[in-house]
């Protein structure tokens, strides 16, 4: 997928600029990886925490149901 990338950047560096428009600036190869590296591990901070989230609801549905089969049980004895 890398070099696919690159091949495509390389592409349209290689592009001549359409008349009267100046050439957009593209990030060299090291910038463009240290850009994309810094949003994969953002990425990664976030998932980890969506599943920190998740895990905690589903300890509290856990517990909540127990509680209730525990309250349900009390109460059929008494």
């Amino acid at each position: 997928m890398s070099r696919a990338l690159e091949r495509a950047l390389a592409r349209l560096r290689r592009r001549p600029p359409a008349a009267g428009a100046e050439p957009a600036p593209l990030p060299a190869g090291a910038a463009f990886r240290a850009v994309v590296d810094e949003r994969l591990r953002s990425l990664e901070r976030q998932l980890d925490e969506v599943k920190g989230r998740v895990n905690g609801l589903l300890f509290l549905l856990a517990g909540t149901v127990a509680t209730q089969v525990v309250l349900r049980l009390i109460a059929q004895r008494w």
